[in-house]
């Protein structure tokens, strides 16, 4: 029987303690790579979803991420619409960033326990099985969260908005992704979660209808007054401090009510939205002066 040299014998014991020191070694460096990497695609993502933050706050969003408003936002204040753009892209980007960090962790993790040799198969099935859990637990937050996403991203109200959501009407004061506050005309400042919002009247999008009835006195000439309401809603529309704000000008459609002391004349129009308030307080006033001037009698 041939026996080895014992030079022979004290080489190959150094290399497997070598080799068995590297081992862990390159485990180490594998899960060290794996980390760099993913903290690497990370930043580059949230890098990516700032830039796209920063161009919708400055009103450049690529149009496949924009509401569908057109001519809407041209209407709206300046600053009104740079908060409500600003927030809308901030809340979708907080919840990108976040989509973005979970699903870069749970693929590093797994790969790093991979490489230490753990079997994936069971801890999948266990996840998944947690994951149900959880689901069933958390239905209705996750449904407030779903509910937010889709309202940001159809732009259905913003800050600043005056909008019925059956529960609370008032104006929006701040839009999360699963609570939106509005504070009504009482000061009542009402936190709704987004799940249990399931209409929403918009009172600020578009434009405003503007309707008003004025009542005069039975036995007044109707064509007179109605030549005469005619030419203040004209001049109204035609003044600096309303013509900007009226789309339509009023115009009398009709009489709307007889009764045996009155005749109602109804004033019909459009103007930015929730401006018609104070036109009609204007138009009234003018009326007011003008039926003084002109002799018109109304109902006592």
């Amino acid at each position: 029987m041939i026996k080895p040299h014992p030079d022979l014998l004290v080489a190959l014991t150094w290399s497997q303690v070598v080799e068995a020191a590297e081992t862990p070694a390159r485990i180490l460096l594998r899960v060290a790579l794996l980390v760099g990497v993913g903290l690497v695609l990370r930043h580059l993502a949230h890098r990516l979803i700032d830039r796209l933050v920063t161009r919708a706050v400055g009103l450049t969003l690529p149009k496949p991420l924009r509401g569908d408003r057109r001519g809407d936002d041209a209407r709206e204040r300046p600053t009104l619409q740079q908060e409500r753009r600003a927030q809308r892209a901030q809340a979708l980007g907080s919840l990108f960033k976040s989509a973005t960090t979970a699903l870069v962790g749970v693929v590093v993790v797994l790969m790093i326990l991979d490489e230490l040799g753990y079997s994936l198969a069971p801890l999948l099935a266990s996840a998944g099985v947690a994951g149900i859990a959880i689901g069933f637990g958390a239905q209705s937050l996750v449904k407030d969260f779903l509910a937010g996403i889709f309202m940001l991203l159809e732009d259905q109200y913003g800050v600043g908005d005056v909008v019925d959501l059956d529960v609370a009407v008032g104006t929006v004061e701040s839009v999360g992704l699963r609570v939106t506050r509005v504070r009504d005309s009482d000061g009542v400042l009402w936190h709704i979660r987004n799940g249990e919002i399931l209409r929403v009247g918009n009172k600020s999008q578009g434009w405003s209808a503007l309707v008003l009835d004025i009542a005069v006195a039975y036995d007044e000439d109707i064509h007179r007054v109605e030549r005469l309401v005619d030419q203040q809603a004209r001049e109204i529309a035609a003044s600096d401090q309303w013509k900007d704000k009226i789309l339509e000008t009023p115009h009398v459609v009709g009489v709307e009510e007889v009764t045996g002391q009155s005749i109602t004349i109804r004033i019909e129009g459009k103007c930015l939205p929730n401006e018609q308030f104070g036109i009609q307080r204007e138009l009234r006033s003018r009326l007011k002066k003008a039926f003084d001037a002109e002799g018109v009698r109304v109902p006592a």
